[in-house]
């Protein structure tokens, strides 16, 4: 294997006693060493004179006891428990018993043997020999620790046998069972047993047994356990291990061989005798003896790297062990030789300084180091490369350090222009990984736009036809297409990634395709194209808008989908879009903002936003200044078209002034029947959104009154005032557009008190022509005619107010004056009449009262006014003239049943009549309800209601 390298990976560790590097048994140990074992921390040695020594980590006696009487053949330090397992010899003085036996140590449990030793428990003792088992020499040992407290020992024998014992064996539930090798091909004596090593995969149990000339394997877990002859070569005592693959090694002179369940596996061709085969760490160990020299030399070999990590010189060594993380060496004179590895570090550090980097990350990949350590060799292995002026290679060591390395120490290095295919391949690799940040995307589609690779870019952008996520910053991927003129592929991305508004913006600002984005939102969601319709609703109304309308009128009816309008309208209306959310994209075109509104009553009669829907309209209406842009293309055309004929027409001197004076008169006319055509409408939904039936409008009354008083609405005005019956107001905007005709008809109609109207109205119409200052006779006649009909006006009032107008003469209230003194006089007269009757029939209820309060009464009736018999006593007079027996009047006998109800009825009005005097509202109500409040007050009066006052008595009197 001279092909090999060789490497100082290993190295001599102080662990003597005295801290150098030289170490050795405890002299406490006297006998010959001739078995070890390591594990859980200690190093367990056996003695030809019966004893066993624990070592710990300074190689001193923790403490030694007498196992046996005579010597330790073999001993096992198990490791999922402290337990020492040992086969030796003990001296018996009856001959017919064997002397070998197996014992059981439990080193947790330790027995004071006096003051200066101490002795672990020992578990169980048994025979290793009996009648079924015969002696034989024992040439190999091993434990296979099963389930504890199940324990399985092989024991090979110099006659091919191996005795097992299985089972508890601190409880002596235990099986015993013996297996058999081939014998030699000679036809000799069957081979010693070199050397056992135990296999195990899943619930099978399988034994490997090696002689000097074959290989055999065992299958426990079948019964009979099935042997197998794996090859007919062996090796000798001690030149067998077993790998962490659970592959059997064997040492022979030409070669170490590997052995699996079915055959013979990998063989290194390692020349020289095997004193010693030992696994450590993944490394084969070999001492090999030197037959010129007659000395040994360890190799330690790392097969994966191919290369030999260790080598030096040793002595006679009787015993390998592992233990601590170190290589220990016992040799035939008692020295100890300790050998461990070095860290990492320092074996990396000695390959950089050679250049080997190829050596040293196979280093670190075998041995399973961190991913940080590896990528740091890539990253120098890379620098060297690179140094070199080999980028290709540099670049494919700086891939792999993806993830450990920060990106930009690799890109800052590949950023000129010469090597723009490496940062190329480097930036997809990051972007592969998701590791990519957005400049890293930006750099990334920006190098292949340099490369003009469309390839590439398809490749990465549409990612195998779509399939798979997005494992780059999508904004970003969108910006450099855009930027670039790729704007197909910013479009594929922005609809993957489900961004629509970047979709869109790419349609309607880079591309200019308006149908095609209208019926891209047209497949959207209500919900996203409502947003994106919000956004991007100003573009596609200016060029597209009768195609824009009819998509809000979809979202915001739901026209698309009556499935979906199951149930209450008005919770449904709650989940689509609002007509108010999409005003703003109208602020150049009102004219497609009142056509979509128009529509969308006409559809919804009842939506939460109909308020503000009605204000909108309403103000659309009635505004003077609503301009009507040229927006389509063809109007764009013809717009353009006029003005080149306007610039040749000035180009050859001549211009006609008659023509543009016809055409701005055409245009005016034009405005003028818009704007009352839209007034019209106005009016028309002011009265259509508050209907008699309604008790609140469809809009705001306060925002309408202003709106119609701004832009000087007066049908408006008129409607409103009327609906809040602000009759003042509505007269008073008759007056000032001095509209006489229409301020008698609309006093007519709301002075009327029969029809809830004011009358008050007419003292202010008649108050305005005696302050007008001109000749308006015609208009006062007729206002007198209705004054006098309806009786509103006092005649003293009517002549005081006209009075104050120089230019109407006596003659116009003449006649209105004579005929209302002639009925007053009349009215009078007949007062007079009733007066002098009350007076006489008060005075004639005087005498009656005086009358009776002086003079005598005689009754004379003979009967009785109730039942009409003869009157006989006892009978009852009442002062009324009537007379009654007392059993006809019963009960009541202090009231004359004739008159009881006539008197009953005259209480009751006057309890009604302090009643009232009490109900101040009542008085109130019909003090304003009737057209003469004096008349009101004089009945008061003379029902002797208001004159009855109850004085409240003084606090304190």
């Amino acid at each position: 294997m001279y092909q090999w390298r060789k490497f100082e990976f290993f190295e001599e560790k102080a662990a003597g006693r005295g801290g150098g590097s030289s170490a050795a048994v405890p002299a406490e140990i006297a006998g010959h060493v001739t078995c070890c074992s390591g594990g859980r921390g200690r190093v367990a040695v056996g003695c030809d004179d019966g004893t066993v020594g624990l070592l710990d980590r300074g190689f001193r006696l923790s403490y030694g006891f007498q196992a046996y009487a005579s010597s330790v053949l073999f001993l096992q330090q198990l490791k999922q428990k402290n337990v020492l397992v040992t086969v030796g010899d003990d001296d018996q003085s009856s001959s017919q018993s064997s002397a070998i036996c197996l014992k059981v140590f439990d080193l947790d449990k330790v027995q004071e043997e006096g003051s200066s030793t101490t002795s672990p428990f020992c578990v169980q003792i048994l025979r290793v020999f009996t009648d079924q088992f015969p002696q034989a020499k024992i040439t190999s040992f091993m434990v296979l620790e099963e389930a504890p407290p199940i324990l399985l020992i092989a024991i090979g024998l110099d006659n091919g046998f191996i005795y097992c014992i299985k089972g508890d064996i601190a409880r002596e539930r235990i099986t015993r069972f013996k297996l058999q090798v081939e014998a030699a091909s000679d036809g000799s004596t069957s081979l010693p047993i070199t050397g056992l090593g135990f296999r195990i995969e899943g619930q099978a149990h399988q034994l490997f047994a090696v002689t000097p000339s074959s290989v055999s394997l065992f299958s426990l877990h079948v019964q009979p356990p099935r042997r197998q002859t794996l090859d007919q070569i062996g090796c000798q005592t001690n030149a067998v291990a077993m790998s962490d693959r659970m592959d059997l090694i064997i040492g022979r002179p030409e070669a170490v061989y590997f052995y699996e369940v079915d055959g013979r596996g990998p063989c290194w061709a390692f020349d020289g005798e095997k004193k010693f085969v030992g696994w450590f760490r993944g490394y084969l160990l070999c001492i090999i003896d030197d037959q010129r020299t007659q000395k040994g030399t360890l190799n330690v070999y790392d097969l994966k790297n191919r290369l030999i990590a260790h080598s030096m010189p040793v002595g006679d060594v009787s015993h390998l062990v592992c233990e601590w993380g170190y290589i220990i060496l016992i040799m035939a004179d008692k020295k100890i030789l300790c050998i461990g590895e070095k860290d990492m570090e320092s074996k990396l550090d000695m390959l950089f300084k050679k250049n080997l980097y190829t050596v040293a990350i196979n280093l670190v990949q075998s041995q399973q180091a961190d991913p940080a350590s590896t990528a740091e060799v890539l990253r120098k292995y890379g620098d060297h490369l690179y140094g070199k002026q080999e980028y290709d290679e540099a670049m494919s060591q700086y891939i792999h350090t993806i993830g450990h390395l920060e990106p930009s120490y690799v890109i800052q290095k590949f950023l000129d222009a010469k090597r723009i295919y490496n940062l190329t391949n480097y930036l997809e690799k990051l972007h592969d990984r998701g590791l990519a940040s957005k400049d890293h995307t930006t750099l990334l589609l920006n190098c292949y736009t340099k490369l003009k690779d469309v390839e590439k870019l398809n490749d990465f952008i549409k990612d195998e036809d779509g399939i798979g996520e997005i494992k780059f910053d999508v904004e970003t991927a969108i910006r450099v297409c855009r930027a670039a003129g790729y704007h197909e592929h910013a479009m594929f991305v922005a609809k993957k990634a489900g961004r629509h508004e970047l979709y869109l913006k790419i349609l309607l600002e880079d591309l200019g395709r308006y149908d095609e984005a209208l019926q891209y939102i047209s497949g959207l969601e209500a919900n996203q194209a409502g947003l994106t319709v919000k956004e991007y609703g100003k573009i596609l109304v200016e060029h597209r808008p009768a195609e824009t309308v009819e998509i809000l009128l979809r979202l915001c009816t739901d026209v698309g989908d009556p499935t979906t309008r199951r149930g209450s309208n008005s919770m449904h209306l709650l989940t689509v879009p609002s007509p108010m959310d999409f005003v703003n994209i109208f602020v150049h075109s009102p004219q497609y903002l009142m056509e979509f509104l128009e529509n969308y009553i006409k559809a919804v009669k009842d939506s939460p936003a109909q308020t503000e829907i009605h204000d909108t309209l309403l103000e659309l209406y009635i505004s003077n200044d609503l301009s009507f842009p040229s927006i389509s293309q063809e109007n764009g055309f013809e717009n353009h078209s006029i003005k080149e004929t306007k610039g040749k027409e000035t180009a050859n001197g001549y211009k006609s002034g008659t023509r543009d004076k016809a055409n701005l008169g055409k245009e005016g006319t034009k405005i003028a029947k818009d704007i009352a055509d839209r007034r019209n409408k106005g009016l028309a939904l002011l009265k259509s959104a508050w209907t008699p039936e309604m008790e609140d409008p469809l809009y705001d009354v306060d925002l309408a009154l202003i709106l119609c008083n701004t832009h000087a609405f007066k049908d408006g005005l008129l409607f409103l005032y009327e609906k809040l019956k602000l009759y003042k107001e509505v007269i008073s905007c008759y007056k000032q557009a001095h509209d006489h005709q229409g301020l008698i008809a609309c006093c007519k109609k709301l002075g009327d008190s029969s029809q809830g109207g004011d009358p008050s109205l007419w003292g202010d119409l008649l108050k305005y022509f005696g302050e007008l200052g001109e000749d308006c006779s015609k208009e006062v006649k007729e206002v007198l005619t209705y004054i006098e009909k309806e009786d509103v006006v006092p005649p003293i009032v009517v002549l005081q107010t006209l009075s104050k107008n120089p230019c109407l003469t006596l003659s116009v209230v003449k006649d209105c004056i004579a005929r209302k003194l002639e009925q007053e006089s009349k009215l009078i007269e007949d007062d007079r009449k009733s007066i002098d009757k009350y007076q006489e029939e008060t005075e004639l209820m005087k005498r009656e009262i005086e009358d009776l309060k002086t003079n005598a009464k005689v009754f004379q009736l003979s009967k009785c006014t109730a039942c009409t018999f003869t009157l006989d006593l006892p009978a009852v007079h009442f002062m009324c003239m009537h007379s009654f027996h007392l059993r006809c009047l019963g009960d009541n006998e202090k009231e004359c049943p004739e008159c009881a109800p006539e008197y009953r009825s005259v209480m009751e009005a006057k309890q009604k009549l302090e009643q009232n005097a009490r109900d101040h509202d009542l008085f109130f109500r019909q003090l304003r309800g009737s057209k003469d409040g004096f008349s009101v007050i004089a009945e008061y009066f003379s029902k002797g209601i208001v004159s009855k006052t109850t004085v409240p008595p003084e606090n304190g009197r």
